[in-house]
């Protein structure tokens, strides 16, 4: 619900011409007394940041669920990291949300449509509204960037809530659509820099789970983004050969970059290593979603072991190796290897 209050059209008819000018004046000293600087993302990097101790992971009836749509995090002053509930989707994806001095940038809209079943617009226009509050800017002045990892409903499905937002572009639906939002023209080798204002976030290709997939790095607080090719549960790999060298591509950029945290759209599995069956609504004791750059080596490790399709946990995530068709562990045929 909205709760912001608006000066009933009696109240504004009565000011007289002097009081609106002496309001305006009141209003331009504030604005010039709390406006800040650019805030500088360049220096002491990476962003000192923090993950929930728990996220918002559903409950055993979705009925009687008592929590908000959307679990708003804010893992440092400028990132703010959202989730959705999962009784509201089982898929419950991440979604993380990058300040910048000109741009905002939104990865992932979660599986919702209609702003009147949830409303992730409002959502994160209330967090721009947050950081423009702390940081002296006029919401008005930031362009929000709606794009997402991949094309799959769960991670673009609201973008059409953005559709009439002003200063607000949004990414299309094909694979052409893509690579043309970003400018990229050799994928999935080609790395592009997006300048969010100070704010740079390093996008490439990472297909695997399926053909158009990027990665995404950003510079600020070093969080590499894997979407649904690496991610704490079940990596369903439709193309293995390409998905290999994709991780490939994000070892090596490891190799040369400092990473805080590596960071995938979803969680679906314990801490303790068990999986959540496909569609489970609650997830009470579930692993977190940031990873270490350890954890995506030995997996790498892991994978040159994989000779042919099954399923495989590697300790940090499974592997499920072109048996999309047979998404439940218990019921697949592969079992574990």
């Amino acid at each position: 619900m909205d709760r912001r209050t608006f000066l009933s059209y009696p109240a504004a008819a009565a000011m007289t011409a002097t009081a609106y000018g002496a309001l305006a004046g009141v209003a331009d000293n504030a604005a010039a007394a709390t406006r800040h600087a650019p805030v500088d993302f360049k220096s002491n990097v990476p962003a000192k940041g923090s993950f929930p101790a728990r996220w918002i992971c559903g409950s055993p009836s979705c009925m009687d669920n008592m929590d908000p749509p959307v679990h708003v995090h804010w893992y440092d002053p400028h990132t703010a990291i959202l989730r959705q509930n999962k009784c509201y989707s089982f898929e419950a994806p991440f979604a993380p949300l990058y300040f910048g001095n000109d741009r905002v940038l939104l990865l992932d809209e979660g599986f919702v449509q209609l702003r009147n079943d949830w409303d992730l617009r409002g959502v994160v226009d209330k967090c721009i509204e947050q950081w423009c509050a702390r940081n002296g800017r006029d919401p008005a002045s930031l362009e929000l960037l709606v794009a997402f990892s991949h094309l799959h409903a769960d991670h673009y499905a609201a973008t059409n809530q953005f559709a009439d937002r002003p200063r607000t572009r949004y990414m299309g639906l094909t694979h052409e659509e893509m690579l043309g939002f970003w400018g990229m023209k050799n994928f999935p080798e080609e790395r592009v820099t997006l300048d969010l204002g100070g704010r740079d976030i390093l996008i490439w290709g990472s297909p695997g789970h399926v053909v158009s997939e990027f990665a995404y790095y950003d510079s600020y607080t070093q969080i590499l983004y894997t979407g649904d090719m690496f991610y704490r549960g079940r990596c369903y790999i439709s193309f293995w050969d390409v998905w290999f060298a994709s991780m490939k591509r994000l070892i090596d950029f490891c190799d040369t970059h400092p990473v805080a945290h590596v960071m995938g759209c979803h969680v679906e599995m314990s801490k303790d290593g068990e999986d959540y069956a496909y569609g489970m609504t609650y997830q009470p004791d579930e692993a977190p979603v940031q990873m270490t750059v350890q954890q995506l080596r030995d997996t790498f490790a892991f994978a040159k072991t994989i000779t042919k399709p099954g399923i495989y946990f590697t300790g940090t995530v499974f592997l499920c190796n072109q048996t999309r068709g047979t998404t439940t562990i218990d019921k697949n045929p592969y079992r574990y290897d």
